[in-house]
């Protein structure tokens, strides 16, 4: 299978280090843009993540390796989606990860905005048992449709809550209050952003993120999630976001308790004002990797 190159791939690696055959990891670009609400531009973000991701450093001194060269990290040209009705766009990304899983690959998906991520969480949730889905959101994107749209941004977690409601949310602060509703009648777990503050859920609140999982998780990461003092350039910004160390303590924590089988990263909106949220990004997408394997 075709790869894409030192210029264009994930962390600039050379093909020994990036070919399909000898890479555990593969990254799936879907860079989908049709129902966004506010700011605009997530189409461009899985491009400019891999951009930006030749300035990170190949070494984690955390974690003590390189996970690149010891896995090797494949990135796959990416998908197209533009003459795409959004319900086809998901079918065909979908098809494009239980593909990968079934090769037994590990992998990353990059939005596009966040109507991507039932795709890979339905591939996943069809290939592990015991699965629990890890929300890191400013919105808990519950809402049945949004204009007009079952398959919006906003209604990307009532899509995954079809086939599952084994879900978790952490950082949430802006929601509908159907949403409210929802949560409670269904039993999602939500850590609010304010909560987490105010020490609700104790100094170690990320242990009972932790211990509301399952032995293996999913984790879609909505970069809106984030403050936006670590990540401004994101369609729906919102204030009173998670930090950057505390975010990374808890997916630390889940990679060494539970198993991470995969991930998505969505919602880089990239700005000529906030070139480093592109940065951030990859260093965030490099981190979990690290994390997980």
């Amino acid at each position: 299978m075709k790869a894409l190159g030192i210029k264009q791939n994930f962390l600039g690696l050379e093909k020994k280090y990036s070919n399909y055959h000898d890479s555990k990891i593969v990254i799936l670009s879907a860079p989908l843009e049709k129902t966004v609400s506010y700011g605009k531009g997530t189409s461009k973000g899985p491009k400019e993540i891999l951009n930006a991701s030749h300035y990170v450093e190949f070494y984690d001194e955390e974690m003590d390796k390189e996970l690149c060269f010891e896995l090797g990290i494949c990135t796959l040209p990416e998908i197209k989606l533009e003459k795409l009705s959004s319900k086809r766009a998901v079918k065909k990304i979908y098809e494009a990860v239980k593909a990968q899983l079934e090769i037994g690959k590990f992998v990353v998906t990059l939005g596009g905005e966040h109507a991507i991520s039932s795709a890979p969480i339905k591939a996943y949730f069809e290939k592990f048992e015991n699965l629990s889905i890890l929300q890191f959101d400013a919105h808990s994107d519950l809402r049945d449709t949004y204009e007009n749209s079952k398959y919006s941004h906003a209604s990307v977690m009532a899509r995954v809550a079809e086939f599952t409601k084994d879900i978790v949310q952490v950082g949430i602060r802006a929601q509908a209050i159907e949403e409210s509703v929802f949560i409670k009648e269904n039993g999602i777990k939500t850590f609010y952003s304010r909560a987490i503050r105010q020490g609700v859920h104790g100094v170690n609140w990320q242990n009972e993120v932790v211990n509301s999982l399952k032995e293996n998780v999913y984790i879609t990461f909505d970069v809106d999630g984030l403050d936006p003092s670590v990540i401004s350039a994101t369609g729906t910004p919102e204030p009173g976001g998670l930090f950057w160390d505390e975010t990374l303590d808890l997916i630390k924590k889940v990679g060494s308790e539970k198993n991470i089988v995969g991930f998505d990263i969505v919602e880089l909106a990239p700005s000529k004002y906030s070139e480093s949220s592109n940065f951030n990004t990859a260093k965030l997408l490099y981190k979990m990797l690290n994390y997980a394997l």
